[in-house]
């Protein structure tokens, strides 16, 4: 059963003909996902060949113009632009005109609240920042993963019922965030999701090296139990030879990556420091094990007399 807060039918927004500016992945879906909530796409723009055919696939029969048409058609207006682009963009839209009074101007940067759209509202638009905490791929499984995705919602106060209530019809929980915290809060998502999949990619190109023919299948079980364990228990749930402080393995794990990845040493490195410091501040590595192991973390060998220690 769906725990997704249904609003109050007196907030819910009336049914709006939806535009796309930015037909990259993130627009598409969304606007695919109001439709199913009710609302009309009705205009999308995209310049690339990729943009038009997430288009034609998510939103089929919803002709593509330029952004200022779009304006001109639609009651709500995605803005998904990549985040360097959207206030040159916003800027644009109002000097231009385009912009109607009442007009829903949403954007769905993790960056930027809803000071980014001053320039709409002061010619009459009202701004939204709806920002889906979800990686997408472009293709129809975004609209499905959107329900019970979390998004960051920042809007002026008496905007935003109606910003939380758009959320919860796309399948969403709307997470209030203060114009200020935007970039702290965008900065924690991308350090857990982006860097998620470097760290995820960097280890099955090493398993290949090693010898493993399915990677993606023996870490599977593994990456998801430390998910599933680290969103229950946090710092509690650190395993491993930091943690246990194995100055000797974690020495030689150095040494291999020097000999066969030696691009992934730095991060291997900072990784494992962060790691050992979570650790000792909540009581996981004893301080006794941790003098040699920082060692290991200062220069790559076993902290003592600059000859790898053993593995154990």
């Amino acid at each position: 059963m769906s725990t997704v807060h249904q609003p109050d039918p007196k907030d819910r927004p009336a049914r709006l003909t939806i535009g796309v500016v930015g037909a990259g992945r993130v627009g598409p879906a969304l606007a695919a996902s109001l439709q199913l909530a009710g609302h009309r796409p009705v205009a999308v723009s995209g310049v690339s060949d990729a943009s038009r055919r997430r288009a034609a696939q998510l939103l089929p029969d919803v002709p593509i113009v330029p952004p200022a048409e779009v304006l001109g058609r639609a009651d709500l207006v995605l803005l998904t632009v990549p985040d360097d682009a959207l206030p040159g963009l916003v800027e644009g839209l109002a000097e231009t005109g385009a912009v109607r009074p009442g007009q829903l101007l949403v954007h769905t940067s993790g960056r930027y609240g809803s000071k980014v759209l001053d320039p709409v509202l002061r010619v009459g638009g009202l701004p939204l920042a709806l920002h889906p905490a979800m990686t997408f791929t472009g293709t129809p499984v975004d609209v499905q993963r959107l329900a019970g995705c979390s998004f960051g919602v920042t809007a002026p106060e008496e905007l935003r019922l109606a910003a939380e209530a758009l959320v919860i019809e796309m399948g969403g929980e709307p997470e209030w965030i203060a114009e200020e915290n935007r970039p702290l809060y965008h900065a924690a998502l991308a350090l857990g999701a982006n860097h998620l999949v470097t760290l995820v990619a960097q280890s099955m190109e090493l398993l290949r090296t090693a010898g493993v023919e399915a990677p993606d299948r023996m870490l599977g079980p593994l990456l998801g139990a430390a998910l599933d364990n680290a969103l229950r228990s946090g710092d509690s749930a650190l395993t491993g030879p930091v943690a246990r402080g194995d100055a000797g393995t974690v020495a030689a794990h150095v040494t291999e990556l020097r000999k066969h990845a030696p691009q992934t040493v730095a991060g291997y490195l900072a990784m494992a420091r962060a790691t050992a410091d979570r650790a000792l501040a909540h009581g996981l590595l004893k301080p006794e094990l941790a003098e040699d192991l920082l060692g290991v973390l200062a220069d790559g060998t076993d902290g003592t007399n600059g000859i790898e220690g053993d593995a154990r």
